[in-house]
């Protein structure tokens, strides 16, 4: 199989990822009013196709790697899943002893902030060993730009599919939404002072 060039990652996430917004504004709204639990199961889980061949392609980039590439992915996917891990863990703690109320629609946030997570961590790590995560850059769009994208998008899904989302549906899409806004507002202010860092250092 041939390796995927940085353009070609960016082109085929950014394919899935106007898939998976096609099937939310589509097919995710009309989950809870469809008939018969084959179909709704089949609408539930279709927006879930396009993330899991994301999530494929993530774990291709990472195979085709060289080794300090692959050793900063691996502790970032590590990092992650010890937050999510240990958030979840808190959570369910509360939950339990009924601090607050939840269904399962807050799943739905594991997702967003393990890649969150992996991102931070991979850009710190990345730091410390020397290593440039803007590199790709220079193939595609800046990592805060795609992080404002994706609030955007996710936004636009709240947005129109408002008039048959529920109250907490439209709650987790609005707080995603603010997550990945922060994200990219964070990473742009990062990007910015390492290189004025970097133009005080030449």
């Amino acid at each position: 199989m041939a390796r995927l060039t940085p353009r070609q990652y960016q082109r085929h996430t950014l394919l899935a990822m106007s898939v998976y917004v096609g099937f939310m504004l589509l097919a995710w709204p009309t989950v809870r009013t469809a008939d018969g639990t084959a179909l709704k199961v089949l609408l539930a889980l279709v927006p879930v196709v396009p993330m899991l061949y994301v999530i494929g392609l993530m774990a291709r980039r990472i195979l085709d790697a060289d080794e300090l590439e692959q050793r900063t992915h691996l502790i970032a996917l590590g990092a992650a899943t010890a937050v999510v891990g240990a958030l979840s863990l808190v959570g369910g703690f509360l939950a339990a002893a009924q601090v607050f109320k939840t269904d399962g629609a807050i799943l739905i946030w594991v997702f967003p902030v393990m890649m969150l997570s992996y991102g931070i961590t991979r850009w710190w790590v990345g730091r410390r060993y020397g290593m440039s995560l803007t590199c790709e850059e220079e193939h595609g769009l800046p990592v805060a730009v795609r992080f404002v994208s994706a609030s955007v998008v996710i936004a636009a899904i709240a947005w129109f599919g408002r008039p048959k989302l529920d109250d907490m549906a439209l709650g987790v899409l609005c707080g995603m939404s603010a997550s990945f806004l922060l994200a990219g507002v964070v990473l742009a202010l990062i990007r910015w002072r390492a290189r004025r860092n970097d133009g005080r250092a030449a």
